[in-house]
């Protein structure tokens, strides 16, 4: 997804950053924007092989972060007294 952007996809904009000054910040022009958000909605939508908490066999990214996030806090508050992630990810 990322391979395609080039330096020309980028635009630089002068933005105030106080009184009496000025910097310059690069920002990704409003097409290549519009299409990294279409592609980043489907691949958090998109299904993977993770158990769900409830039922079924499959939930989406989002969705595994949700609860996990939840499940760990509940374990931080010490609502919970374990925590075992769905997904261990490589170092």
């Amino acid at each position: 997804m990322f391979a395609r952007i080039q330096t020309k996809d980028f635009m630089v904009k002068t933005e105030n950053l106080g009184r009496k000054k000025q910097g310059k910040r690069q920002y990704l022009n409003n097409k290549q924007t519009r299409e990294l958000m279409t592609k980043s909605e489907l691949y958090f939508d998109s299904m993977f092989d993770i158990p769900g908490i409830k039922v079924g066999k499959k939930q989406t990214i989002e969705t595994l972060i949700n609860k996990e996030t939840s499940l760990f806090a509940k374990y931080l508050r010490t609502e919970r007294k374990t925590w075992n992630p769905k997904v261990i990810l490589p170092y």
